[in-house]
């Protein structure tokens, strides 16, 4: 088998990020080296944690750097994961990688094609001129159009679509206890609430936002409550040109009508409980664009139902309405209305 590299990027945060921003990055930095000894343990001898700042350049820029560095002939395939992806993978998952990366033809790997967190590349000393590519999610689409790459992935293994984007995530696997001064109990009470009314046969749940058919199909299998689903903006990519259409919500028309202080009410009159994906609301008020969002400071303390934390008003606001909801309410991003729905309903958290 050719050489497999292994690079596993980890973003360090600026000097002045608060303490969620400090925990995720904590978290992630542990992870990195775990998936550093996993991969080893796989079989992979050239494995390196590629930590550095988040300096604005795009991707695709470090993904050529990460290629030069290996110098002519000095990488035969390539698997390049964020410090915060799979972190619920098996020593089996990660040796899937590392053989699909040291494949002798053009293929490539991914946890998922359509929203990668880890992708295996095999002859990547051969890839032509990698362009700007935005994220990782690029990667697969620009390997199998215009590189000429067979892609597959593994998106019926769900663990592999976990991905450590915020404290919660950490809470949602287990991930050790939280810094002092930080609180978590107003997570953790939803948390177990949702679960409860996912086992009432005469209860409703609703999840909103980029949640999948597969998400779905799950539910109805391991809950006894009825499932209402919101399904918007799968697609939402920050700078995509693809998308010529601003994000929209149902959700969010609401709030513009009446306000980010009737959420939990309207929630209420839908369900009784609910797991929202609030990166959705955010994109149909602001953009897709994250760099117009509110910090990711307040966003993770939003996630961890912490309003007095969050400097944002309309953030604030919404928040608030959630945590005094009369039902429970989860707020997150991608990951709590997917695979972090298997976790919530029958999960590691507590």
């Amino acid at each position: 088998m050719p050489p497999v590299a292994v690079r596993i990027l980890h973003p360090l945060p600026d000097p002045s990020a608060g303490p969620l921003v400090r925990w995720v990055t904590e978290g992630r930095a542990t992870l990195a080296q775990r998936h550093r000894r996993g991969f080893e343990a796989a079989g992979a001898k050239d494995v390196a944690v590629v930590a550095g700042s988040a300096d604005g350049r795009t991707f695709g820029s470090r993904l050529r750097e990460l290629l030069a560095i290996g110098g002519a002939g000095g990488i035969g395939g390539l698997v390049v994961l964020g410090s915060g992806s799979i972190p619920l993978a098996t020593t089996a998952d990660r040796r899937a990688f590392i053989e699909a990366a040291g494949a002798d033809d053009r293929v490539a790997l991914a946890n998922d094609r359509f929203s990668a967190d880890i992708v295996a590349i095999a002859r990547a000393d051969g890839l032509p001129e990698i362009p700007d590519l935005p994220g990782d999610n690029a990667l697969p689409r620009w390997l199998s159009e215009l590189a000429g790459y067979d892609v597959r992935d593994l998106k019926r293994r769900w663990r592999l679509g976990v991905d450590i984007d915020g404290p919660q995530d950490l809470v949602l696997i287990g991930a050790g206890d939280e810094p002092a001064g930080i609180a978590t109990d107003a997570l953790r009470t939803r948390l177990a609430a949702v679960r409860e009314v996912g086992h009432d046969r005469h209860a409703e749940l609703l999840i909103a936002g980029r949640t999948s058919a597969t998400t779905l199909a799950w539910l109805e299998r391991h809950t006894a409550s009825r499932t209402r689903a919101l399904v918007e903006e799968r697609g939402m990519r920050a700078g995509d040109p693809a998308n010529r259409r601003l994000p929209s919500s149902v959700l969010g028309a609401l709030l513009d009508r009446d306000g980010p202080e009737s959420f939990g009410d309207h929630l209420a009159r839908l369900s009784d409980a609910a797991i929202v994906d609030s990166r959705v609301l955010l994109a149909h008020r602001l953009g897709a664009n994250e760099v117009l969002w509110p910090a990711a400071e307040d966003r993770f303390a939003s996630d961890l139902l912490l309003p007095d934390m969050i400097e944002d008003p309309w953030l604030r606001a919404l928040t608030a309405s959630a945590a005094d909801a009369p039902i429970p309410v989860l707020l997150g991003g991608h990951t709590l209305v997917g695979p972090g729905v298997r976790l919530i309903i029958g999960g590691t958290w507590t």
